[in-house]
């Protein structure tokens, strides 16, 4: 394999060319920042957290298809990853692992001690939720405390401490992962019964739309309960708005039964986080 094949697998190990889970997991480390500093987040704080977003999310990536790596063969979305397909090597994607954690603390060094402290649980707890998926029906659960922890990060960075309003905002996107996380496992639902994984989709059963949807209506509030503490102004809740027009469509495609309309579902979310994101900026800035 040429060096460039080789950087191209890395690449695809860590997802890079598929950019939607970043994304999932910045909106609301963004909203954070802009909610603890009332509009006006410090920018070395803002760069290290963007900066952290794109390589956590690559090193969760990694160590998850590790952990994965003698099941995504036989699924069928998962078969070709670059660990499944033997285009990198258990060794290697460990060491990718250890090369960006330590790329992610040493940006967490430039923060506060406290920051610091809460950036090793994560790291923690990244490492833990892939193999979640194989003792508990509720990996997505699990999913969503990881993909939340940046937040109660994002307040201490920019306030030294983490305010009530923080876990508003944690309790906010946890709720939202769970229900986007088993859109996402509904697309696999078949070949990880064969398999043995677990996941909130198979739990839900013939319920999960109703599941997500409850799930989302909790997301719902405590978006709102967080808003409401910041002081985020009418221009807010437009972005909540939109949050229930998109959840809304999403229960649409769930309804029709199909695999890709699952995945599709599962990508809008990203739309509404962008959205509610614009909205909390604009909730500061505007007249």
């Amino acid at each position: 394999m040429s060096i460039g094949d080789k950087f191209s697998a890395y690449r695809r190990l860590a997802r890079l060319d598929k950019p939607i889970g970043t994304f999932l997991l910045m909106w609301p480390c963004l909203i954070g920042l802009w909610l603890a500093a009332a509009g006006l987040p410090n920018l070395e704080v803002l760069l290290v957290f963007v900066v952290g977003v794109f390589v956590m999310r690559a090193c969760g990536c990694v160590i998850n298809d590790f952990a994965d790596r003698k099941l995504d063969s036989h699924v069928e979305r998962t078969k070709h990853r670059p660990l499944a397909s033997g285009e990198v090597s258990s060794k290697e994607a460990i060491a990718l692992f250890i090369v960006m954690g330590l790329v992610a603390f040493g940006l967490v060094l430039l923060l506060n001690p406290l920051v610091v402290q809460l950036s090793v649980v994560g790291i923690i707890l990244t490492v833990i939720y892939p193999f979640t998926k194989r003792i508990t029906n509720m990996p997505q659960m699990f999913l969503g405390v990881v993909w939340s922890w940046s937040i109660p990060m994002a307040y201490a960075a920019q306030l030294g401490a983490v305010p009530a309003e923080a876990w508003w905002l944690f309790a906010a996107n946890w709720c939202w992962t769970v229900a986007y996380d088993t859109m996402y496992a509904m697309v696999d639902r078949d070949d990880d019964i064969k398999v043995g994984i677990k996941s909130t989709a198979i739990l839900f059963g013939r319920y999960d739309r109703q599941w997500i949807g409850l799930f989302q209506l909790l997301a719902l509030i405590a978006f709102a309960m967080a808003g409401m503490a910041a002081g985020a102004n009418w221009l807010y809740g437009l972005g909540l708005v939109s949050f229930i027009g998109l959840g809304l469509y999403q229960q649409h495609l769930l309804a029709q039964r199909d695999r890709s309309l699952y995945f599709k579902a599962f990508l809008n979310n990203n739309l509404a986080g962008m959205l509610l994101f614009i909205a909390t900026v604009l909730s500061f800035y505007s007249l």
